[in-house]
């Protein structure tokens, strides 16, 4: 049996809940499954693979659905979060395992958490990144209606909605977007340049700096990777997620008022402005209600959003002792 810390990091495809998914693995032992968000891939847990491989576990962080070597079905609707938790379980098939631990960051983080919630049978712990648990409120009115909407500019979320528009944009210049995004929100722009949240009329990129040069946690070759991704897949998989946000909370119906239970961890960032959203403080707040076996909740001072990548070391230590206490 090789050694789980000196494994390569490798690459391979499985067949799960009717796509082609590309995976990439390190390690031996019990399984941890590492779910990306928006606009990145695999590639966002570069750091947490060898490290949770050293430590004794099977890493799998795949290109989830709409992503990078991942099919990118053409429906919409082929992008709710039932789909998405399903190709995480049917990942677990391919993989011939019965449990793993899931952690999220971003949209991955609403991956992770409803996995945890709807299959409690199969992920045996749950940690989210970035994006808390926040359940499906029964007498809430669709979530796009409540959306932030004015002369100003409209809440990006809406933004995304017409397919076409925010994907011309993005594409237009994928490395120009990528670095504005990445940079953007995270902990390194001074308080006034971390806009989020409104896109006004001119467009999402129109106030976001091209910095100069990358933060310290960025290099040019992390970029040359994204760049090559989203070049080669395009932007409009990864936005049919937020096109489907109001299917979704139509389909989480049945699931209205139920609460994770299996041992949860949430790590943030100080500076992340996804924690600075309406309500988002009362829902961090409120944590302990919701997932009532919640271990820890870690916020990171002076970190943005892309709390595995700017973070690792911190990210690294907080998963594996959550890990190795479940």
């Amino acid at each position: 049996m090789s050694n789980p810390a000196t494994s390569a990091l490798t690459h391979r495809f499985i067949e799960t809940n009717g796509i082609r998914m590309h995976i990439a693995e390190q390690g031996e032992g019990p399984l941890v499954v590492l779910c990306h968000g928006w606009p990145e891939s695999w590639y966002s847990w570069r750091h947490q693979l060898s490290a949770l491989a050293a430590a004794g576990y099977h890493v799998v962080a795949p290109d989830q659905r709409g992503y990078g070597q991942t099919d990118k079905p053409e429906a919409i609707d082929q992008y709710t979060l039932l789909h998405l938790v399903g190709d995480i379980v049917g990942l677990l098939d391919a993989l011939g395992e019965q449990r793993a631990v899931i952690a999220g960051h971003d949209w991955g983080a609403p991956v992770a958490w409803n996995a945890a919630l709807l299959r409690p049978d199969r992920f045996r712990a749950v940690a989210g990144l970035s994006v808390p648990f926040s359940p499906r409120r029964p007498a809430a009115p669709r979530p796009t209606s409540v959306m932030p909407r004015s002369s100003e500019g409209v809440f990006y979320q809406l933004y995304f909605q017409e397919p076409g528009v925010a994907e011309a944009e993005f594409e237009r210049d994928v490395r120009s977007t990528l670095r504005r995004i990445l940079y953007g929100i995270s902990g390194e722009p001074p308080e006034g340049e971390r806009r989020f949240g409104l896109v006004p009329p001119t467009g999402f990129l129109t106030d976001r700096a091209d910095p100069a040069q990358l933060p310290p946690w960025l290099t040019e070759a992390d970029i040359d990777f994204y760049t090559a991704e989203f070049t080669r897949g395009g932007f409009r998989g990864g936005l049919n997620w937020y096109r489907n946000i109001d299917r979704n909370w139509e389909l989480m119906g049945a699931f209205a008022g139920a609460t994770v239970q299996v041992p949860a961890l949430f790590i943030g960032g100080e500076r992340d402005p996804v924690l600075s959203f309406p309500g988002a403080a009362e829902r961090l707040a409120q944590l302990g209600t919701v997932l009532p076996g919640l271990r820890n909740t870690v916020v990171l001072p002076g970190c943005g959003h892309w709390t595995q990548q700017e973070r690792p070391t911190e990210v690294n230590a907080a998963l594996i002792k959550f890990l190795q206490g479940v």
